[in-house]
Order: C-alpha cells, then sequence, then structure tokens
C-alpha cells in the first residue's frame, strides 16, 4: 500500500488563497476616499439678519473631509424668506465651511445641510424688514430744458454692510444713472439728473426704487427765454483732451454743443479753437463737430510742457432762427496732446 507524506507548505498554500478570496468577497463597499462622515452642525453668526443683508453660515462636519474634499448641498426652508447658495464645498483636510444667507423677507427660516445621506437642520433664523426707500427729492424742482438738476435718495435707516444700491429710471425727458449706492452707515445719496432740450413746458418723471418700496420725483421744464452756448468736450479716453492727428492735420476729439439752449431752434453753432496765433473758426448747423481740422502752424514751438501737453481754448456762440445769438462760452483749459506731430 503506498503512502503519502504530509508536506505542510500545501497547507499554507490553502490558507493564503481562502483568505485572500474570503476578504475579497467581504468588502463593506463603502467609498475608498474619506468624506469627513456627516453633518454635525449648521450655525449663524447672528440670530437675525435683514432683508436685502447677508449673513455668515457654517456647515461643520463629525470629521475632516478627505484629501478631495467633500461638498454638502444646502436648502432652505423657505426661500421666500431667505435663500441660500446649492452647496458649500469644504477643502480636504478641514471639517467646516462657511456660506452666505440673504435675507429676503420677514419671517423666520431654517437652513439644512445634507451629506451622504445625512443631514443637520439649523435653529430658527429671523428675517426682519431692513431699510426700504422713504423718499425722493429734486433740487431745483423747476430748471430749463437741458439744465441739471441734483436729486436725493432718502432711506427708512442705515444702509446695511456694502451699501444699499437703488435702482433708477426715467421717462425719458430727463437721463439718470441706473442706480446709486447709499454708502453703508448712510442714509441718503445724490445724483445728477440730466434734462432734455424741450420745445415747451414739460413735466419730467423720474423714479427710484429699493427694498420693496418706490418713490417719484417730477421736475418742471420750460424753455429757454434767452440764447446760451454750452457744450463739451470729449476725446479718445478722456473728456476735455483732444490729441494731434493725421500729421498734424486734425484733432482727435469732439466738440458737443448739444446742451444749448435758445428761444428758437437753434441753426448755427459757431466755434473757434486754438493754441496760438489765429484760432481756426467753423460753424456747423448741428450740435457735434468731430475731428476739428488743425495745422502745425497753430503750435508754438518746441520743446513740449513738462506737462505733456499743451493747452488749447475752444470758444461757441449759438445762433437760433428767432434772430436769437448767444454770448461767446469758452473754455480754455482743454488739454492738447501733440502725440510726437508736428517736431514734438
Amino acid at each position: 500500500m503506498r503512502t503519502h507524506s504530509f508536506d505542510p507548505r500545501h497547507l499554507l498554500w490553502v490558507t493564503v488563497v481562502v483568505t485572500t478570496l474570503t476578504a475579497a468577497a467581504c468588502g463593506s463597499g463603502s467609498p475608498t476616499t474619506p468624506t469627513g462622515g456627516s453633518i454635525a452642525s449648521v450655525t449663524f453668526s447672528g440670530t437675525s439678519v435683514t432683508t436685502g443683508s447677508t449673513l455668515q453660515g457654517t456647515v461643520t462636519l463629525t470629521s475632516a473631509a478627505g484629501s478631495t474634499g467633500a461638498t454638502v448641498g444646502l436648502s432652505s426652508s423657505n426661500p421666500a424668506v431667505a435663500t441660500v447658495p446649492a452647496a458649500v464645498a469644504i477643502a480636504g483636510g478641514t471639517n467646516a465651511a462657511s456660506f452666505s444667507v440673504t435675507g429676503v423677507a420677514s419671517g423666520s427660516v431654517t437652513i439644512t445641510a445634507a451629506m451622504n445621506g445625512s443631514s443637520r437642520q439649523s435653529s430658527p433664523l429671523t428675517v426682519s424688514q431692513g431699510p426700504q426707500l422713504a423718499s425722493m427729492t429734486v433740487s431745483p424742482s423747476s430748471v430749463v430744458g437741458g439744465s441739471n438738476a441734483t436729486a436725493t435718495v432718502t432711506l427708512t435707516g442705515s444702509a446695511p454692510t456694502g451699501g444699499a444700491m437703488v435702482t433708477l429710471s426715467s421717462d425719458g425727458t430727463a437721463v439718470v444713472p441706473a442706480t446709486v449706492t447709499v454708502t453703508a452707515g448712510s442714509t441718503n445719496a445724490s445724483f445728477t439728473v440730466l434734462t432734455q432740450v424741450v420745445s415747451g413746458p414739460t413735466t419730467a418723471t423720474i423714479r427710484a426704487s429699493y427694498g420693496g418700496a418706490n418713490a417719484m420725483a417730477t421736475i418742471a421744464l420750460t424753455r429757454a427765454t434767452v440764447a446760451t452756448a454750452d457744450f463739451g468736450i470729449t476725446g479718445q479716453q478722456v473728456t476735455e483732451t483732444c490729441a494731434v492727428i493725421n500729421n498734424g492735420t486734425a484733432l482727435d476729439c469732439t466738440f458737443n454743443g448739444s446742451t444749448s439752449n435758445a428761444p428758437g431752434n437753434i441753426i448755427a453753432y459757431d466755434w473757434t479753437w486754438g493754441v496760438t496765433g489765429t484760432p481756426r473758426a467753423q460753424t456747423t448747423s448741428a450740435p457735434v463737430f468731430a475731428h476739428p481740422s488743425f495745422s502745425c502752424t497753430m503750435l508754438p514751438p518746441p520743446p513740449i510742457p513738462a506737462t505733456g501737453s499743451l493747452t488749447m481754448t475752444v470758444t461757441l456762440k449759438i445762433h437760433d432762427d428767432a434772430g436769437n445769438v448767444s454770448a461767446v462760452t469758452t473754455n480754455s483749459g482743454v488739454r492738447l496732446l501733440p502725440q510726437g506731430s508736428c517736431g514734438y
């Protein structure tokens, strides 16, 4: 009868194989990258926030997020009262992150954070009414069309951190900026109202809105009783500045006399401009005069002053169809940049 000797190495090999297969079959299926466990808390830097303002919230995990970080979902129990971002990212190796809660309307709200099937709800947060627009005034309340007025918006309380952005609009007879900001801690802010030239008595209307409240103001516009010349100068990048171009034969700027007024219809704009010697002169039928002609003989000899520019004088006189003629309006502080032309 044949006998077989026992070799302990065979038992070792079987043991290793069985152990390995058993370990593979019994794996938990959990993510291989730690995600920071579950939500520990959702807290705020205060117990209340006003409408239009923000409050800092913080979500904290029970343990640090893994190397790739963790994303926590956020939701408000009533978005009509307060809103939060849809999610907040927690950096790897840390266990907390901040987010902003924005007050929308008066009421109470809770914020819920959720991750990996766990969630945590915050304590109730109170949202109270913040400052609203109280009024808007204009001074003067009556101007000649084409003139400017100053409007002031006033809030019911101090503007919050970051300021209060008041929305503005007009009926087109007046021109206002899209918004004006009341700085944090202040209750009012002013802005300029540009009015249009009118052919007869007209009322311009401007409107403002903030914090759910609205205000309106009117400006009485009248037609001019005397002819008045008024103009501005715009350069390529800055106002009140002209640059010499085309080898010294033209200026890169625009003269604009559209803010001039007269009892009748303005039919002529008499312009002059120069630096030294006899100035150039030209009459236009339209108020906007772009790229006026120029000559190197209109400049003093080089070098250019240390300021880097010369000074040019521009004048305007207007005529209307009723025979009215304005006085000459002069701007003697226009900057002129030779830009390497005319030997400079």
